[in-house]
C-alpha cells in the first residue's frame, strides 16, 4: 500500500509541477533566442552581399587608368578587414558587436571616399556597369538597415520576455542572458562634411 501511496503522491506532485513549467516560458525563450540568432545571420548576409559587390565595383573602376590607386587599395583592404571579423551568434556581446561594427564602418568609410573620387570622372559616372553596381550597392545598404532593425526588434522581444515575471525566474535558472542591440557608431549622429 505504501508503494501505491508514494506513486500517487509523485503523480500528484508531477500534476502540480507541469502547469508551472508550461507557464515558465522556457519554450518561448528558446524560440525567441533562435529568432535573434537567425536575425543576426540575416544581418551578416546583408553585409556579405555588400562585400561581394565590392570586387566588381573595384574592377569596373580600375578600367579607368588614371584612377587613384590609393583609393582602390583602401577599399580592398577595408573589405578584407570587414570580411575577416566573424561573430558567434550564441555569444553576441557588446565587444563582439562593436568589433564587427568597427570593421563594417571602415568599409563604409572607404566606399564613401571612393564615391567622392568617382565624382571627378564623368566617363566613369556614365558607365552603365558602374551605375548598375552603384544601384545594387545602394539597395544593399538599405537591406543592411532593414536587417539591423529586424535584429534589434527580435532582440527587444527576447530581452523583454526574459525580464518579465515569472519568465525571469526560468531565464536565470536555464541561463538565458540578455542580448545586445546593434547600435549606431559614436559620431554618426553628425552628418559628414564633404568638400570638393
Amino acid at each position: 500500500m505504501k508503494i501505491k501511496r508514494r506513486q500517487f503522491l509523485h503523480l500528484l506532485l508531477l500534476a502540480g509541477i507541469i502547469p508551472l513549467l508550461s507557464s515558465c516560458g522556457y519554450n518561448r525563450m528558446v524560440s525567441l533566442e533562435e529568432t535573434v540568432t537567425a536575425q543576426w545571420a540575416q544581418v551578416e548576409n546583408a553585409y556579405q552581399r555588400r562585400a561581394d559587390l565590392i570586387p566588381n565595383l573595384v574592377n569596373t573602376v580600375k578600367g579607368y587608368a588614371d584612377f587613384e590607386q590609393e583609393t582602390l587599395t583602401g577599399v580592398i583592404e577595408a573589405r578584407s578587414k570587414a570580411t575577416s571579423v566573424t561573430i558567434d551568434p550564441t555569444n553576441l556581446n557588446p565587444a563582439a558587436i562593436q568589433q564587427f561594427q568597427a570593421a563594417q564602418e571602415g568599409l563604409s568609410s572607404a566606399l564613401s571616399r571612393l564615391m567622392v573620387v568617382v565624382e571627378r570622372y564623368p566617363d566613369l559616372k556614365a558607365n552603365q556597369g558602374f551605375l548598375d553596381l552603384q544601384a545594387q550597392l545602394e539597395g544593399t545598404e538599405n537591406r543592411i538597415a532593414v536587417e539591423r532593425r529586424k535584429f534589434n526588434e527580435a532582440t527587444r522581444s527576447y530581452n523583454t520576455l526574459i525580464r518579465k515575471f515569472p519568465a525571469l525566474i526560468a531565464a536565470s535558472i536555464f541561463g538565458f542572458d540578455q542580448k545586445v542591440y546593434f547600435e549606431a557608431v559614436e559620431g554618426t549622429e553628425t552628418p559628414p562634411i564633404v568638400e570638393f
